[in-house]
């Protein structure tokens, strides 16, 4: 069994606040939509829990921790709620939400890695469900809303590369029997800090080489 990276109490807690947090920038994308409450508050839930769902149901982890845990199902509503009665207040601290949102991405892309390993997957298809877990949830989040998946868009700042680069360091740690709570901790500051750069200087993927597409850019 690995070793993990908090207590299960601190684990619990933070995973609370980065559901909470991918939960705000569904029900955000929401109204910016003009859903009604409704479709804010299953924005916010898919958001929030549709990265680890699609982990937990990959890997057999059944029922689904977002079924086990009432307070994984009850956050996204708090935040929907949030967003719903305050949603220009909550705007203007989006650079708040954003710092907040790259932390919950550093956390999943390592816990996700971390408990597919746990589960017997090898070492490339755990870090793709690490990966799977820190953005899985936006994925579903834009399809719903009609929109291109903001991690496919090259006028996007990098999103899925830091999760990987997390997810990565994961699987090498493991793979050198080097996996420690103070390596897992080093692995998701390294994804938070590289998505902090990434909107700091709108560092962005290369398109296709000599692209001479004349398809209009949106």
């Amino acid at each position: 069994m690995l070793q993990q990276l908090f207590s299960p109490s601190v684990q619990h807690t933070l995973d609370l606040i980065g559901i909470f947090v991918f939960a705000i920038s569904g029900a955000l994308l929401a109204v910016r939509k003009n859903f009604d409450v409704f479709g804010i508050a299953v924005l916010a839930e898919v958001t929030a829990l549709g990265g680890g769902l699609f982990r937990d149901l990959v890997i057999g982890a059944v029922p689904p921790a977002a079924f086990t845990d009432l307070g994984y199902f009850l956050t996204p509503l708090v935040a929907a709620l949030l967003v719903f009665f305050l949603h220009p207040q909550v705007e203007r601290i989006q650079a708040g939400v954003n710092v907040f949102d790259a932390a919950g991405l550093g956390l999943f892309c390592v816990s996700g890695t971390t408990k597919a390993y746990e589960y017997g997957l090898n070492l490339t298809a755990s870090a793709t469900l690490g990966l799977a877990t820190a953005v899985g949830g936006g994925v579903l989040r834009d399809v719903l809303a009609n929109e291109v998946p903001s991690l496919l868009r090259w006028d996007r700042d990098l999103y899925a590369v830091p999760a990987i680069v997390g997810a990565t360091m994961v699987v090498l740690c493991i793979r050198y029997d080097a996996l420690t709570p103070l390596a897992s901790g080093f692995a998701a500051l390294t994804a938070f800090v590289l998505r902090l750069l990434a909107m700091r200087f709108h560092w962005r993927a290369p398109r296709a080489w000599n692209r001479r597409s004349t398809v209009r850019e949106e």
